[in-house]
């Protein structure tokens, strides 16, 4: 017993330390991703507020509030009051890139940007923010410009943002002793300053963020890329997460020594080892007493589940029975309910006298019909009892008009007490389908009948077929009360009815959802309160062909 109990604790602790391993890591890095794309989204939103910024001066203002400096002065001094000195400076250039007007700490003079790159990209692009670069000024900056019209003529509106808060924004990305963050274009020019000197590192930079444009995508941040290499200015492992900035242009980079970042990892498995000591110390000492315990509560959950199973089986005996039951008492209902009122019909004849006009007649009809209904109680029977002794139904080619025309003949009386006018529209073209004659007789009925009873003051039942591709299509419409919205997703469940008590079981529409279920056919229902309902039945014709004896 101790030795298959100390094995299952070095396995597990071996796979939880492993799983653990992969899973603390993937914790750590998925939060450098989410870090790094918070950042990344910041200061993507941080240029675009400038560049937004810059646009609303250029849309609401005429060209004169730029040329004039003391107004341009006005214009900065305001932005640098609204928006913490992010804004350094601002100047108005005309399209040979000379600069009419300048409000900012640095003389400038006249300066001509004709040669300039962001001179040419704005003239190209509209809207353009710069690379940060030293220019006429000698100290790092970058630039938002904007080219606008007024009055016809072009111009250049231009503005350097504050480099230094700039930079803060992306150094204050770090955790841990190693971790750092810096912004790199794709020439491999660092946009802000990293906190150690990392030129050596520019190639292997450039060649890794190569890679990582083909390397896999993580859900949630889609736009992060995580790598872990050996770097070779230190030559420890490390991690890069990589993040796109400026539309592709420049990627912010987060790097992290790889031990720095699974520092508690170390702790964690230095715990492992005291847990796996102290568990086979403990394991050793109660090995008997729990051992016994453990025999004692499998044997008594082995009793449990058998007493359960053998539930489980009564239980479903039972509700096969009691649906068996129902089945029998729903069905045989609509034949033996026109066996009576043929047999009523007989007796009226009788007491008329059979020898009047054509009561003889008459009456030979109608015991044909308690005959034929009797038949059809005694196919009932013998259906659901081949159901429950597991013998599917005979599959025949089956007319679905002259199938149509019998339920018409023999819902006729009924119909004529509750003044309903029974309506047919059928296809010749309509082919015979391979079905249970007696299963489709039951669908028909059961849905003339509902319809019949929903027809409370009498009104159209119509009765459609027509061919639709591969498809029959049989419809059966009256004009009665119509089903409430609330109760058309529940009609085909078992029990469902809206009947009063002692009208109905529930069983009729979900035994007829069944049958074409099986057939590999559809139905639906479209209803409309007080207005009437229809039901449609699609069946494939080549469906169930089994042959004639089902097999």
């Amino acid at each position: 017993v101790i030795l298959v109990s100390f094995m299952p604790l070095l396995l597990i602790t071996v796979i939880a330390g492993w799983k653990f391993n992969e899973a603390y890591k993937e914790k750590v890095l998925a939060h450098l991703r989410e870090m790094v794309q918070t950042h990344e989204q910041a200061i993507n939103t941080y240029l675009d507020e400038k560049t937004a910024e810059v646009r609303v001066l250029t849309d609401t203002l005429e060209a004169d509030c730029f040329l004039r400096e003391a107004r341009l002065r006005r214009l900065l001094d305001s932005l640098e009051r609204r928006h913490g000195g992010d804004f350094v400076d601002l100047g108005l250039v005309n399209t040979r890139g000379r600069l009419e007007a300048y409000a900012g700490p640095f003389r400038l003079g006249d300066a001509d940007y004709a040669d300039a790159h962001w001179f040419k990209e704005v003239k190209r692009r509209r809207v353009y923010i710069s690379d940060v670069f030293l220019g006429l000024r000698g100290v790092p900056h970058f630039i938002i410009a904007v080219m606008f019209e007024k009055d016809g003529r072009p111009w250049i509106l231009r503005t350097t943002l504050d480099f230094v808060n700039f930079n803060r924004m992306v150094e204050s990305i770090r955790i841990g002793r190693t971790g750092q963050a810096f912004i790199i274009n794709r020439d491999g020019k660092f946009q802000t300053t990293p906190r150690a000197d990392l030129q050596s590192e520019v190639g292997f930079l450039q060649n890794l963020l190569a890679k990582a444009e083909s390397s896999e995508v993580h859900a949630g941040a889609p736009n992060v890329r995580t790598a872990i290499a050996d770097n070779p200015a230190t030559g420890r492992e490390t991690i890069f997460v990589t993040s796109p900035l400026k539309h592709g242009e420049w990627t912010l980079v987060y790097q992290q020594d790889a031990d720095d970042a699974f520092s508690e990892l170390r702790h964690t498995r230095n715990l492992y080892g005291v847990v796996l000591l102290l568990g086979g110390v403990a394991i050793s000492i109660m090995a008997v007493v729990l051992s016994r315990r453990v025999m004692e509560r499998i044997r008594q959950a082995d009793l449990s589940k058998d007493m359960m199973n053998d539930q489980v089986i009564e239980a479903g005996k039972l509700a096969g029975v009691g649906e068996l039951a129902s089945g029998i008492a729903h069905e045989i209902n609509n034949p033996v309910a026109i066996m009576m009122e043929e047999a009523g019909w007989v007796q009226d004849l009788m007491a008329e006298g059979l020898e009047r006009d054509d009561n003889m007649d008459e009456a030979r009809r109608a015991l044909e019909q308690i005959r034929t209904q009797g038949g059809r109680c005694r196919d009932i029977t013998h259906k659901l009892l081949s159901f429950a002794r597991k013998i599917d139904p005979t599959i025949k080619r089956v007319d679905v008009n002259e199938l149509v025309k019998e339920i018409e003949s023999l819902s006729e009386q009924r119909a004529k007490y509750a003044n309903v006018h029974i309506l047919t529209d059928l296809d010749q073209a309509v082919p015979e389908i391979a079905a249970a004659p007696s299963e489709m007789q039951q669908v028909l009925l059961n849905l003339v009948n509902n319809a019949i009873d929903a027809m409370q003051h009498g009104g159209d039942l119509t009765v459609t077929t027509r061919l639709d591709g591969e498809d029959v299509v049989l419809t059966v419409a009256d004009t009665g009360m119509g089903i409430p919205k609330a109760n058309l997703g529940r009609i085909f469940d078992p029990f469902f009815t809206t009947k009063p008590v002692g009208k109905g079981t529930g069983l009729g529409l979900s035994i007829i959802y069944g049958i074409i279920n099986k057939m590999d056919g559809e139905i639906s229902v479209a209803s409309v309160v007080d207005a009437g309902t229809t039901f449609t039945i699609r069946l494939p014709v080549k469906a169930h062909e089994h042959g004639e004896d089902g097999q």
